[in-house]
């Protein structure tokens, strides 16, 4: 009871982006106090619960609640779907690996801070400053996740599940996961990361979270809660920074009339999509909706070829023979972390001791003479 009174104490605490020293002062308590309540160390008196609680704006009995286990609310939606089920508890064996292996390493991931009564495109400017992405493109928005304290695992999922993508919050663990469907298109993978992102910084609390395919498209997302929303507003601000667009637009000449060609160059640069790119174009008002109408008909795929000599990774056609064989894309984190582990395990078999060997083997130990 105390480990749980200390993880949602800590939440609470990080809700509200105060230090331990600040929070104790706060309270008339040592940091020392917080920190040894924070690791489920010391059980508090109820008058200081009842501090700590009023100071918080939290009920006491918040502190006490015994939540589901993380993964348990997933499975509730696959209860008439054997595949899905399927598909889900080897996300969630892959997870499970996935902390065992920071375990035996000693590679545990912190977590990101937890933002609250924020904008989302606040939050976009304010993680890219944390992180000193400056205005520039991210080169890997999923391996930028991982080293962030969201686990990444890529998993083929049925187009009948009506899955883009999974995030998970194991509290007890202080551990995110995000599942992102691999027969989505790369460019798609990218914006829907930085989506389940966007659900980490904001909304751990309401793990799971299943964001189905339309909670990435701009014409459908305002049918759906305020979070996702959040969510997407904040990928689209987070992977591709007003200010940079607008300045490589506006450097062009020509910048009143983007060319099909030139929205193929900005979503190379930035890595995304080109649907993506062109509703961010459009929502930023630098693409007239006729242009857009017309251009969101085209396919890219050929006209990138002829123009730039090659696809610029985003959008690569995929190979459903490749997927049926590899239905888990583990992150290149998870190989690392398995090939050390591999590592360890050798260096001490190799330190283990020979057995003792056999008295009076056979073998002609003896003489004639």
């Amino acid at each position: 009871m105390d480990m749980l009174l200390g993880t949602r104490l800590k939440r609470a605490r990080e809700e509200v982006n105060l230090s331990q020293g600040a929070f104790a002062k706060a309270l008339g308590l040592s940091s020392e106090y917080i920190s040894l309540l924070e690791s489920g160390k010391r059980t508090p008196s109820f008058e200081t619960l009842l501090k700590v609680a009023g100071f918080l704006n939290k009920n006491v009995s918040y502190f006490f609640e015994d939540k589901r286990p993380a993964f348990d609310g997933l499975f509730d939606r696959a209860e008439a779907d054997d595949r899905l089920r399927r598909d889900l508890m080897k996300f969630k064996a892959t997870c499970e690996r996935y902390l065992e292996l920071e375990e035996k390493t000693g590679r545990r991931l912190d977590l990101a801070p937890r933002y609250s009564r924020i904008s989302a495109e606040r939050l976009a400017e304010e993680e890219r400053r944390r992180l000193g992405l400056g205005n520039e493109p991210i080169r890997d928005v999923l391996a930028l996740c991982e080293v962030n304290g969201c686990r990444i695992v890529r998993q083929t999922l049925s187009e009948e599940a009506r899955i883009s993508g999974i995030f998970v919050f194991d509290e007890e663990r202080q551990a995110a996961f995000a599942l992102i469907n691999a027969n989505e298109p790369a460019g798609l993978q990218t914006l829907i990361a930085a989506h389940l992102y966007g659900h980490y910084l904001m909304d751990r609390a309401d793990s799971p979270i299943v964001d189905n395919p339309d909670v990435v498209v701009d014409e459908y997302v305002s049918l759906y809660p305020p979070r996702e929303q959040f969510a997407q507003t904040f990928a689209s601000r987070f992977l591709v920074p007003p200010g940079k667009l607008r300045e490589l637009v506006e450097k062009d000449p020509r910048a009143k009339s983007l060319t099909f060609d030139d929205v193929l160059f900005l979503k190379r640069y930035f890595g995304v999509s080109t649907r993506a790119m062109l509703r961010t174009l459009r929502g930023r008002g630098l693409l007239p909706e006729a242009r857009f109408e017309e251009f969101f008909k085209r396919g890219p795929e050929d006209r990138e070829m002829e123009v730039f000599g090659g696809l610029s990774g985003q959008e690569e056609r995929r190979s459903r023979s490749l997927f049926r064989k590899t239905r888990t894309i583990l992150s290149d984190r998870f190989r690392l972390l398995a090939a050390e582990a591999a590592a360890m395990d050798r260096a001490r078999r190799e330190r283990a001791p020979a057995p003792p060997k056999e008295a009076g083997g056979g073998g002609g130990g003896g003489s004639d003479e």
